[in-house]
């Protein structure tokens, strides 16, 4: 189990139901097979732009994840039923920074809206295309290709800020996940 990978987007298919109290995620009856792409140490962030909450994956069955802890999941849930999900290699050291933990926070994500907190992967393809942007799209801008930490939000005068950190900088990222909103390709 390394501390991170290179894939945006391990697994994404369906959706799964997450059991807090047994720590374990099964994918939606009939919907969810887990493939042998998933594995041990990837993260699982669970709902639209962590809606609900993400963990670090410690098992996994064809049809079963065991997570290490709930810890990263919205306090006071105790299941999530029927949810979109996205599985990452993602930085798993960033889960304990206070910084990208709060998933509260990530209550939309890219999709819809311009605000959000998290980690993604960012290739160098869409490294080029968001330092070639303008107006907002611009300010997302990374420094480096690879994991980059994103804290986004309005200032007093109701101007967007966005600050981008580069995590793990590496040219490898592969496997978009949702985040095309703020970092397309093209």
């Amino acid at each position: 189990m390394s501390l991170w990978g290179n894939k945006d987007s391990v697994y994404s298919t369906g959706t799964v139901n997450v059991n807090l109290g047994t720590k374990t995620i099964t994918g939606t009856t009939g919907v969810v097979t887990f493939t042998s792409t998933v594995s041990a140490g990837d993260v699982i962030t669970v709902g639209t732009g962590a809606t609900y909450g993400y963990a670090v994956v410690t098992g996994v069955t064809s049809t079963t994840l065991s997570i290490a802890s709930t810890a990263g999941f919205v306090s006071g849930l105790t299941t999530v039923t029927a949810s979109t999900y996205n599985i990452s290699e993602e930085p798993i050291y960033t889960l304990g920074d206070s910084i990208y933990r709060a998933p509260e926070v990530k209550t939309t994500g890219f999709s819809t809206s311009s605000l959000f907190t998290g980690v993604v992967g960012v290739s160098t393809a869409e490294q080029y295309v968001a330092n070639a942007a303008t107006g907002n799209a611009r300010k997302f801008a990374p420094a480096h290709a690879g994991w980059v930490g994103i804290t986004s939000y309005r200032d007093m005068h109701g101007n967007l800020r966005v600050k981008t950190e580069t995590l793990v900088a590496g040219s490898t990222i592969t496997a978009d996940a949702a985040d095309d909103a703020q970092y397309p390709d093209t």
